[in-house]
C-alpha cells in the first residue's frame, strides 16, 4: 500500500522558543553590523561634504549621504522589530521554565508527601508519650540515688535552737581569736570594778574603847611584856 500511496511524510516538530529567540539574536546581529558600515559610510561622505565646494560635485555627495542614511534608517526600524520580538520570546520563555520549576515542584512536594505519610505510619503519638514518662520516672529515680548517696552519716538533719545558740558562741569565739586573745583565756569582768565600789581597807581597824586592852597569849592569859622580863 505504501508502494501505492506513497508513505505519509514525517513532520519536522516546531522550533522551540530558544532556537526561535538565537535565529532571531544572530539576524540582528547582522543588522547591527550592517548599521555600522553605514555609520562608517556617512561618516566619510560628511567629509567629503566639507572638503567640496558648493556646486555639482558636493550635491553628488550629498545624494548618496541621503541615500544611506535611508538604508540606515531602515535597518534600524529591523533591527528595534526584531528586539521586539526577542523581548516577546524572552518573556515566553520565561513563562515556560517557571510552569517546568512548578512541575518539578509539585512532584517534589508529592514525593515527600507520600514518603512522610510512610513514615508516620511507623511513629506513634502514645508510644512518644509512654517514652517521655519512662525517661521523667527514670530521671527522678536518678536523682534521688544521688541525693542517697550524697547523705552523710551520723548528722541529724533537724537542727533546734540549742544548736543555734551553740553555733552563734562559737562564731563569736572565732571572731575574738581573730581579735588575738580567745574567749577561754579571757578573764572575768570583775564585779567591784564594774560597780566602782571603794576598796577595802588592808590595816587593822581601831576598836573605840578597847585601845588600852592588853594583848593575850596562846593560853588566853595576858601577855608580859619580854622588855620587863629579868634574866
Amino acid at each position: 500500500m505504501q508502494r501505492i500511496f506513497g508513505a505519509k511524510k514525517q513532520k519536522d516538530p516546531p522550533p522551540s522558543v530558544s532556537d526561535a529567540s538565537d535565529r532571531i539574536n544572530k539576524r540582528g546581529e547582522n543588522v547591527d553590523d550592517k548599521i555600522k558600515k553605514l555609520d562608517a559610510e556617512l561618516a566619510r561622505y560628511k567629509e567629503q561634504i566639507k572638503k567640496t565646494r558648493p556646486g555639482p560635485a558636493q550635491e553628488a555627495v550629498k545624494a548618496r549621504a541621503m541615500r544611506v542614511l535611508k538604508q540606515k534608517r531602515m535597518y534600524e526600524g529591523q533591527r528595534d522589530m526584531l528586539y521586539n520580538q526577542t523581548f516577546n520570546l524572552d518573556q515566553v520563555s520565561f513563562a515556560a521554565e517557571g510552569i517546568k520549576d512548578a512541575q518539578q515542584t509539585m512532584s517534589a512536594l508529592k514525593a515527600a508527601n507520600k514518603d512522610l505519610k510512610g513514615m508516620m505510619k511507623t511513629v506513634k503519638i502514645q508510644e512518644i508519650d509512654n517514652l517521655q514518662d519512662d525517661m521523667m520516672d527514670l530521671m527522678d529515680m536518678s536523682n534521688e540515688i544521688q541525693e542517697t548517696l550524697g547523705r552523710s552519716y551520723n548528722v541529724p538533719d533537724d537542727i533546734d535552737e540549742d544548736d543555734l545558740m551553740e553555733l552563734d558562741a562559737l562564731e563569736l569565739d572565732m571572731e575574738s581569736e581573730s581579735q588575738g586573745v580567745p574567749s577561754y583565756l579571757q578573764s572575768e569582768p570583775d564585779v567591784e570594778e564594774e560597780l566602782n565600789l571603794p576598796a577595802a581597807p588592808t590595816g587593822s581597824a581601831a576598836v573605840p574603847g578597847r585601845a588600852n586592852v592588853q594583848s593575850e597569849d596562846e593560853l588566853g592569859l595576858p601577855s608580859v611584856p619580854r622588855a620587863s622580863l629579868r634574866t
